[in-house]
């Protein structure tokens, strides 16, 4: 075990007791060293004299002089053999984990650990330590925003168990902050929440400082970031910057990495909570009380306190009327004429199939663009698996034979004639089979080839037979079979159905006088 080293404090401290005529066995007791220690130390006092009350205390620098630090042991480390190389990129202002990386790469049998290399730069002496600047805030001037990991809730749909986040949003000055639990972490629910912090507050900060998540940057750069949209449209509405901080650098929004730490902290541990609503309706109350008024550790005050007195005040007015929260994104439209926007269907013109289009949706429509033109809009879906269709879209043939319904087939049929109404009629009554398919091909293809007094006369047929189908119309067409005398009607007597132009037909009477002239 190393020796421990005194400090010169604790030099000063044990000739104080020493000359105070405390013994060696009482100051061991306190901790102040080892009796073997107290022994040496003693020695050197008696022979410099330092015991005798009637003289002054030693000189820090003759403490020093006579106890020297005894040499810390340097074991040689592991890294000796690339200390030029190590050296050269530490000089160039690559980081430790950089130089590791570098190092594994490029030596097969390196096997150091990042924390020996980080002990190894620090005894080169080209690890200077860093420090840093506390920024400080005026009432109303910044926010700052982060997500955490909530508890597990039951999932209203599924009813299992799921993972929540909860986002923070903390006012610099005051600390005083808004929390809320979600169930994920999208562009809108980020959107959503920040209208609920701002609303809480009663008005909004000049600044919101928040880290570079999705929902809020698109390309993470200190220098030049590429901000959401839907973010960037939010806030332009409600009148506050945006200010990322650098990527991996999370000290620079350490007022919400700790109310984050607060929360899982203080807040989560040892509650139940039945559902969503449950778990914010504890989560509002807890900050409105316990943590509102706590005594912050840094301000040394209560943040709801500050809030009151001096920050409510300084925040901008929320803007009139509320900006609408609109979401944007992009999706390509199918082969069947719709795009999916956040699990539902929305329809565009089917020219642009295979295209990649711009949605824009706000709380109640959902726009569709083309780069700058608008090429459809509709109500937006109230819940996931929703169609928004415009028939219109589909190109014109598929229009048409949607528009070919039960009621189009009845009306169709009576420009035919009674009977064909009447055939029809019964058809689509099939309680069994969907027969509008059959209702279509008659009224399409029959009734194009065969004429409408044609496709009357065999609907009559049929209708007298009860033979109601698709296939027994085509063979009376096909057979003509509608030319044919038809059933007798209630009087007993045929009838008989003839063509526009009858040839080879014999005048009646003269059939009967050649019938009664043969004497039969």
């Amino acid at each position: 075990m190393a020796r421990k080293r005194l400090s010169l404090f604790q030099y000063q401290h044990i000739l104080e007791e020493m000359r105070s005529g405390v013994s060696n066995r009482e100051i061991a007791a306190k901790g102040l060293a080892s009796r073997n220690k107290l022994r040496a130390i003693k020695e050197v006092a008696l022979d410099k004299g330092w015991l005798n009350t009637t003289r002054p205390m030693p000189a820090p620098e003759e403490l020093r002089a006579s106890f020297p630090a005894p040499p810390i042991p340097i074991r040689a480390s592991s890294l000796e053999s690339y200390r030029e190389q190590v050296e050269g990129w530490a000089d160039a202002g690559h980081t430790p984990k950089q130089i590791f990386r570098a190092l594994k790469r490029d030596h097969s049998d390196f096997s150091a650990s990042v924390g020996a290399l980080k002990r190894f730069l620090k005894r080169l002496g080209v690890q200077k330590p860093k420090g840093f600047v506390v920024l400080h805030f005026e009432p109303g001037e910044a926010a700052q925003v982060d997500f955490g990991s909530g508890p597990e809730l039951p999932d209203p749909q599924t009813g299992k168990l799921t993972r929540t986040h909860f986002f923070v949003m903390t006012l610099c000055h005051s600390r005083h902050m808004y929390a809320e639990i979600v169930w994920d972490q999208k562009v809108e629910t980020w959107l959503r929440c920040h209208r609920n912090a701002l609303e809480y507050f009663g008005g909004t900060v000049r600044s919101v400082i928040i880290d570079n998540l999705k929902s809020a940057i698109t390309r993470a750069c200190f220098r030049d970031p590429e901000v959401q949209r839907s973010y960037e449209h939010f806030a332009k509405g409600y009148g506050f910057r945006i200010e990322p901080c650098k990527p991996r650098t999370p000290r620079h929004k350490g007022r919400v990495e700790a109310g984050v730490k607060y929360v899982k902290g203080a807040f989560l541990p040892l509650r139940k909570f039945r559902h969503l609503a449950d778990a914010n309706h504890q989560l509002l109350e807890w900050i409105a009380g316990e943590a509102g008024n706590r005594i912050h550790g840094t301000t040394q005050e209560m943040p709801l306190r500050a809030f009151a007195e001096r920050e409510k005040a300084a925040l901008l007015a929320l803007p009139e009327p509320r900006p609408e929260k609109v979401v944007w994104g992009t999706a390509q439209l199918h082969d069947n004429c719709h795009l999916t926007f956040e699990k539902s269907y929305y329809s565009a013109p089917y020219r642009l199939i295979k295209q990649r289009l711009t949605i824009r949706a706000g709380e109640r429509f959902v726009e569709i663009f083309l780069e700058e033109e608008r090429v459809a809009v509709h109500p937006r879906a109230e819940r996931p698996g929703t169609f928004r269709t415009n028939d219109e879209h589909y190109p014109p043939e598929k229009v048409a034979y949607l528009q070919k319904t039960p009621q189009w087939c009845l009306r169709q049929a009576g420009k035919v004639g009674p009977n064909c109404s009447e055939f029809i009629s019964k058809l689509l009554a099939n309680p069994v089979v969907k027969q509008l398919p059959a209702a279509l091909g008659i009224l399409n293809s029959l009734l194009k080839k065969y004429g409408d007094r044609r496709l009357e006369s065999a609907c009559s047929r049929a209708l007298d037979f009860e033979n109601i189908r698709y296939g027994a119309l085509k063979k009376i067409l096909e057979k003509g079979l509608d030319q044919a005398p038809d059933l007798p009607d209630r009087s007993g007597q045929l009838h008989f159905t003839f063509l526009d132009s009858p040839r080879f037909v014999r005048d009646i009477g003269s059939l009967l006088t050649a019938e009664g002239g043969s004497g039969r």
